[in-house]
């Protein structure tokens, strides 16, 4: 169509005064050659029409006549039709849209024909008017235009363009759902098959993926999405020092993305996300780790229908670092799981040599206390010396069957072959028996010794000889870390519990180390306390013995006011193991086992308080004039220091 190059007339120059820049345009419009004449010869129902479009500031576009010939007002110049402006003015409307046609043209027919408006959300549409095919969104609505005698001769659209709006949303979903619910993810082949599921859901701006980790010399294929792995441009290895692969992995060094064109004969099939154009263009993104070298990178084909702006660009780079991140979660977990089995092959290996260790000296110490009893039983009539000296090595040898025993038991637990026999007791009483042995040793201590253990309402299932431990246990720990005070133990009914509480006045344990107060092996350095001996071991058994009563233990403390140990174990039988309950109770009677922790408690008493007389006692002995005949020419003192009673007295001995 031609342009007159000049305005028109008054009369046609009044028509477009509304919109003074678009207006101008359309008055340079050859208007007589079009079917539409010049604008002084329309009639008044075009002449209303145009001067409502050109004076909205909503972007709309009207077509008039038997050749639907196009006007637009400046937002729809705007916002749509990018570079058809000014050339689409006065031009038939299937000419202007000529590549959407098939898609808006029967929406027109039906308007016109029926005279009712269309409405359309979100409707894709591909555009020519960027210099490219443009993927476009667009929520409008036709509506009919009448003539001066009412009939149907044109139609307005009204439209905004959403294009931004659905392309950021699916965006957004995209990076949304690469980062959603991390916490199922553990190894990297799940963090890999995750991201490509998520990736593989975005067809359109996503076509196809490749992700690529860096294995010393090479970069693996790892993932893959819209191709087929070990294709001629997705192979499952490349050279990491090569220039010469597919994708420029060599040229990642400096951690920057490259915008790679896919011509060639590599790149005859990628996927197109749906369309039959394949794309034209791939981003290849490195996976980068904070302070390191990359992990790999990402290949990411574009959206050859949209323009890779800072937008599309930023989207990619942040769908890499979900991958990367997730990798690193993935390798950080991995490691964690390594370096636990390695603990935990440790922690069996640990046991099995406590287990075999246990056994092989049991046989030793029995053989060594059979013969210790005979001997104390035959020598009863000699002299102080003598029996003296079998009282020490049976002492120890009972401290040295206690921590054999000690080990066995926790072979035997975490070999899961320990044997318990659960039998109905009075707790009460059982209790009560357990501290009485305790008695003699906290008094003469100088401390109280509280006992308030009254009979329950129903009996509790316990075996008798773990039962024994735990109590003891207790009870030795209370003495041990008690200078002045009380020591109570109390038995009552909680709800469905039987709740055990022994309890001192002793110094307590720092805030900072209660988290690991029943932690094996631990033990609290420098705090005070009767003796420093100790494997860390008694209140690490206490807590599996009474969580094989289905059972629990807490302890609360407070430095320097004292500690109470709180016991709960459930009343019946539902939480037993089948097979493990006996129905006759055994006697009330405390067994032999609390031989070895009364003797060891009475040994981290002052030596005054056994009765050892003079100040020769543990804590020091004077010594003999030094030199030979000469008889002293000074006296001194050599001072002794261990942590065992037994040790001091025997290096002390004349």
């Amino acid at each position: 169509m031609e342009r007159s190059g000049l305005p028109g007339d008054g009369v046609d120059a009044q028509v477009f005064t509304s919109d003074p820049e678009v207006g101008a345009h359309l008055a340079r419009v050859d208007w007589a050659a079009t079917p539409l004449g010049p604008p002084r010869e329309w009639p008044q129902s075009l002449q209303t029409a145009v001067s409502i479009l050109l004076s909205s500031r909503f972007p709309m576009w009207m077509a008039w006549g038997e050749e639907l010939t196009f006007f637009c007002n400046d937002a729809y110049r705007r916002d749509t039709l990018g570079r058809k402006y000014p050339w689409a003015l006065g031009r038939p409307a299937g000419e202007v849209w000529a590549e959407i046609w098939g898609d808006i043209g029967p929406r027109i027919d039906a308007v016109l024909t029926t005279g009712r408006a269309t409405w359309d959300e979100g409707l894709l549409l591909f555009l020519e008017r960027s210099g490219y095919t443009e993927e476009t969104y667009h929520t409008f609505s036709y509506s009919p235009l009448r003539d001066d005698n009412g009939d149907v001769v044109g139609m307005l659209c009204v439209v905004s363009e959403d294009t931004e709006r659905v392309i950021g949303g699916r965006r957004m979903a995209t990076l949304r759902d690469l980062g959603s619910d991390p916490s199922v993810i553990r190894t990297e082949q799940e963090v890999l098959a995750f991201a490509d599921r998520q990736l593989s859901r975005n067809p359109r701006d996503l076509p196809f993926t490749l992700t690529y980790l860096f294995d010393g010399d090479d970069a693996r294929l790892a993932g893959a999405t819209g191709v087929t792995p070990g294709t001629p441009f997705a192979p499952s290895v490349l050279p990491v020092s090569s220039c010469e692969g597919v994708w420029p992995v060599a040229a990642l060094a400096d951690g920057e993305a490259r915008l790679v064109p896919l011509t060639g004969a590599p790149f005859d099939g990628p996927s197109g996300g749906g369309r039959p154009e394949p794309p034209v263009e791939a981003l290849v993104v490195p996976l980068l780790q904070q302070g390191s070298a990359p992990y790999g990178f990402l290949v990411a084909g574009l959206n050859r229908y949209r323009d890779l702006d800072e937008r599309y660009r930023g989207f990619v780079e942040l769908a890499a670092g979900h991958i990367a991140s997730g990798i690193g979660s993935a390798r950080s977990y991995e490691a964690q799981q390594r370096r636990a089995e390695e603990l935990a092959e440790l922690d069996r290996a640990k046991t099995t040599f406590f287990s075999n260790i246990s056994h092989e000296l049991r046989t030793p110490l029995t053989l060594i206390m059979g013969p210790v009893e005979e001997l104390r039983t035959r020598l009863a009539d000699a002299g102080e010396d003598v029996r003296t000296e079998l009282d020490a090595i049976h002492r120890n040898g009972l401290r040295l069957g206690k921590l054999v025993n000690t080990l066995l038991d926790f072979s035997r637990i975490e070999a899961g072959r320990m044997q318990a026999r659960y039998e109905p007791v009075e707790l009460g009483a059982v209790t009560a028996e357990l501290a009485s042995v305790f008695r003699s040793a906290v008094e003469r201590a100088g401390l109280t010794f509280e006992v308030d253990c009254p009979a329950l309402d129903e009996p509790v299932h316990v075996d008798r000889t773990m039962w024994e431990k735990v109590i003891l246990n207790l009870l030795s720990n209370a003495l041990k870390f008690t200078f002045e005070g009380t020591v109570r133990v109390t038995v009552c009914r909680s709800g469905p519990h039987a709740v055990v509480t022994v309890a001192d006045t002793g110094t307590g344990v720092p805030e900072a180390e209660m988290p690991r107060l029943f932690e094996r092996f631990h033990r609290i350095e420098n705090a005070r306390s009767r003796s420093n001996e100790g494997s860390g071991i008694g209140l690490a058994l206490v807590r599996e013995l009474v969580a094989l009563h289905g059972g629990t233990i807490e302890a609360e403390s407070a430095e320097g006011q004292g500690t109470a140990f709180t016991v709960r174990v459930p009343f019946g039988t539902a939480h037993l193991p089948e097979g493990s309950v006996v129905s006759e109770p055994a006697g009330t009677r405390a067994s032999a086992t609390a031989d070895p922790y009364v003797h060891e408690a009475l040994r981290r008493l002052p030596v005054s308080a056994e009765g050892v007389a003079g100040g020769g006692g543990p804590e020091g002995r004077e010594a003999g004039p030094l030199g030979s005949d000469a008889g002293p020419t000074r006296s001194a003192r050599v001072l002794v220091a261990d942590d065992n009673a037994d040790m001091r007295e025997y290096l002390t001995a004349s």
